[in-house]
């Protein structure tokens, strides 16, 4: 499938989800990447703020993990058409920004280009990693920053069904999928943070 239908279908399918199923998947997902993956004090990971009108993972329950484990946490923030990442701390203010995601007040840019890892917003994602997103190209654009091989892990509600069929040469895959029932790797080995 296209792209554009794998987004109409993948929203449609997420927003017929409940409250209820959307805390129990995403406790769900956190589960399986607890079980897969650790981290050490001072790794840093680039964490996306859920948003809640658009029935994502949430991702509340990773920032606290991080921050329990002394994991530096990075979220980004529109800056016209790109993201910066901003670092964060159990006590950082968010505001709304115009498309109701949560952002933190700083504008500061960490200026990093790798990370222990980065987890990804996504609508959908292949049996070969090609991520379909909210077709705004922030992550793509965001990649395209960082070395190449800084692990990037997509969380999903959903497991692969269909191949994306339009995946251009300039997209970069995930190395990760975590869903409610199991962690797919497309990185061809482990990295020295998976269990």
């Amino acid at each position: 499938m296209t792209k554009a239908a794998l987004r109409t279908l993948y929203s449609a399918r997420k927003r017929e989800l409940t409250t209820p199923e959307t805390a129990e998947k995403s406790a769900e997902i956190f589960a399986h990447f607890q079980q897969h993956f650790s981290f050490k004090p001072g790794d840093m990971v680039h964490c996306f703020l859920s948003i809640a009108e658009r029935n994502e993972v949430d991702t509340r329950l990773f920032l606290n993990y991080f921050f329990e484990q002394d994991v530096r946490v990075f979220v980004p923030k529109v800056a016209g058409a790109d993201i910066c990442s901003v670092e964060i701390f159990p006590d950082t203010v968010f505001i709304k920004s115009k498309w109701n995601i949560p952002e933190p007040e700083s504008n500061i840019d960490c200026g990093l280009n790798s990370y222990t890892m980065i987890l990804v917003p996504l609508l959908y994602a292949d049996a070969n990693g090609n991520r379909v997103g909210y077709g705004k190209g922030f992550y793509d654009r965001f990649f395209a920053t960082l070395k190449k091989n800084t692990p990037k892990a997509g969380l999903s509600f959903f497991s692969p069904e269909e191949p994306v069929e339009d995946v251009s040469e300039w997209e970069v895959p995930l190395d990760y999928l975590v869903t409610p029932t199991e962690v797919l790797s497309f990185a061809g080995g482990t990295s020295n943070f998976t269990k």
